[in-house]
């Protein structure tokens, strides 16, 4: 009866997991999407300064992890300290910019979908550079995500979703988030080497670390020089106070976001975390589509399916991989 209802408590907390994963970010990229569409305001304008919501994220979420060190993480004593972060910092304030400024040039969806091909990178780096040799199925599962990310790219974008861009330019829009990814590579492998050397090193620990870089990087890049855009970003704001509100709850969105992704890694591991990451980007595609009013056309439909079939193979896989990994320990 004990174990019942220890089975049903787990059950509960993965579901509370989920939720909230799926509510955080769903409405994140919402707002979002809203940043960098909508028209504010009697004038009309766009909220062109995009980057900015890199610096209200990073500061927001150092204010955060600083705030749970100091609750739940003893002081966060025994980490890795502050400075040993400056390298993955950098990447981590570029990277996201891209994928942020690429909503300028490229609908939601397709962002969404062009970030996700995050393997591709990986198996070709592994490939090329350090002769790692994938499996088959590895293989047809790239091949479905960039097939799919392809052929997304290529399919006609209606007018609406193209009117709703402030810039339309698909190969500037993609190249940028493909930047991203390969940013990327290199903060979880600098975050990897940081948690290695430091093996005290929590959550908390990181996410203040990498923070406290990327705000003060992205304080110098908004107000560094007079005239920066951080300038008119500010203005824009108080002359939009709706912009502000949309910010504000953007980046609260990301900081609630991490708090469940830290305890659904820490209760259920990483691959349950992938899989409802990678499921919430497929729900966001369709709330995108349904909410903003961005008709897909049935070849676009046909690549996202692609696309999630790719990803959610290579998550049986890495299930199986897991299975097999638990027998062979059972059996020794």
């Amino acid at each position: 009866m004990e174990s019942h209802g220890s089975g049903l408590r787990r059950v509960l907390l993965l579901a509370f997991c989920i939720s909230g994963i799926w509510s955080a970010y769903i409405y994140q990229g919402v707002l979002q999407e809203t940043l960098s569409t909508k028209r504010f305001g009697l004038d009309g304008k766009r909220f062109e300064h995009l980057a900015f919501l890199n610096l209200a994220q990073s500061v927001v979420c150092l204010i955060w992890s600083f705030m749970m060190i100091m609750i739940w993480s003893d002081g966060g004593k025994g980490g890795a300290p502050w400075w040993s972060y400056w390298g993955a910092g950098i990447t981590n304030t570029i990277g996201p910019a891209m994928g942020i400024e690429a909503l300028k040039y490229i609908s939601y969806p397709a962002q969404v979908l062009a970030k996700s091909s995050k393997m591709i990178p990986v198996m070709l780096m592994g490939a090329l550079v350090y002769g790692i040799k994938y499996t088959v199925p590895e293989y047809i599962c790239s091949l479905l995500v960039a097939g799919g990310v392809s052929l997304f790219a290529l399919s006609k974008t209606s007018s609406k979703i193209i009117s709703k861009l402030a810039h339309p330019n698909a190969p500037l829009g993609y190249g940028l988030c493909f930047l991203n990814l390969a940013f990327d590579g290199f903060t979880n492998a600098t975050q990897d080497s940081i948690t290695a050397r430091y093996p005290k090193t929590n959550a908390w620990n990181m996410m203040m670390g990498m923070n406290l870089w990327g705000t003060i990087y992205n304080l110098v890049f908004m107000f560094g020089w007079p005239g920066a855009t951080g300038y008119d970003a500010i203005q824009f704001c108080q002359n939009h106070p709706e912009a502000a509100w949309d910010i504000f709850l953007y980046c609260l969105c990301g900081a609630v976001g991490q708090n469940f992704i830290f305890l659904t890694i820490s209760k259920f591991g990483s691959l349950s975390n992938t899989t409802i990451t990678t499921t919430r980007k497929f729900v966001s595609i369709v709330v995108s589509s349904l909410l903003s009013g961005n008709p897909l056309s049935e070849k676009q439909w046909t690549s996202v399916v692609m696309v999630f079939s790719g990803l959610s193979y290579q998550i049986y896989l890495k299930w199986k991989r897991v299975q097999r990994m638990q027998k062979k320990r059972r059996s020794t």
